[in-house]
């Protein structure tokens, strides 16, 4: 099964209020791989339109780095203008939907989201609540529009009453595997919302990566280094990886490395994988 979309998924996404084009801007340079526009949360209701026409404006020609636009709630009095304005833009590489509940959501946005290009504009459905993680699976799959899920941990630790980190596991286990049973990339990490607390950050992403994630959203650009610090390959990843492919191109089938390493198909994959993260910058 391989995923939908030709690019290996991004590691770093950097958000940034509609609202203030001076700190969209900066977050365009920052190095981030995607850059986030937030129409949503970080916006004052009395603020939209202002935050919809400066977006607009700005992706009205190619940014630098693929930009992705989190428009308001598809319950909200703002949706429908912010998909109106945005749809068209050549600068828009793909529309985030929050408050995802049911594939019916994603099916609405993708059939009226039509570019005058042709083709679907992509889209990212944000889990945030109960109902929202238990319909994954259907929300992932629900049209070819969808390029991706993930949660949205602060709404959804809101409506479960979770205290505790660890009380979000099963939520984060149950979309990663939605994604893959989709055919989709594995998800981003949802923010980490410390920006000082950097040692936490390192940590959570740690934490991330065994429970099958990649890379993840930020919200300040010095978060930047340690999250791809901590999704890159390192150096003795990188070279187990080498030697596998080595061995998989001297022999066919299954082996076992001089080490004691059993290689395999699955296992030859995921050095494939991990070399095409390695070379993602290069």
């Amino acid at each position: 099964m391989t995923a939908r979309g030709a690019a290996f998924p991004p590691l770093t996404l950097l958000y940034a209020p509609g609202d203030r084009p001076e700190v969209v801007g900066k977050a365009l340079v920052s190095g981030a791989d995607v850059v986030l526009i937030d129409l949503e949360d970080a916006v004052a209701p009395d603020r939209k339109e202002y935050a919809r026409t400066a977006t607009a404006e700005r992706l009205s020609q190619r940014p630098p780095v693929p930009v992705h636009v989190r428009v308001n709630a598809l319950d909200s009095p703002w949706a429908e203008a912010d998909l109106a304005a945005l749809t068209a833009l050549p600068g828009l590489s793909g529309l985030r939907l929050p408050k995802v509940t049911s594939p019916s959501d994603v099916v609405r946005v993708a059939e009226r989201a039509v570019p005058a290009r042709g083709g679907v504009v992509p889209l990212y459905a944000l889990l945030e609540t109960a109902l929202g993680v238990e319909r994954a699976f259907a929300i992932a799959s629900a049209h070819p529009a969808v390029r991706g899920i993930a949660l949205g941990e602060a709404d959804l630790r809101a409506d479960l009453g979770v205290r505790g980190d660890a009380g979000l596991d099963w939520s984060r286990s149950r979309v990663v595997v939605a994604a893959r049973a989709a055919a989709l990339p594995p998800p981003a990490q949802s923010i980490h919302p410390d920006i000082r607390d950097l040692e936490g950050l390192a940590a959570s992403c740690a934490h991330g990566r065994t429970l099958g994630f990649l890379g993840r959203a930020a919200i300040h650009p010095r978060q930047l280094p340690v999250i791809e610090r901590a999704y890159a390959p390192s150096a003795r990843e990188i070279s187990r990886a080498e030697e596998i492919l080595k061995a998989a191109a001297r022999e066919r089938g299954a082996q076992a490395l001089p080490d004691g390493r059993f290689v395999d198909t699955a296992v030859v994959r995921e050095a494939q994988l991990t070399l095409s993260l390695a070379r993602r910058r290069r």
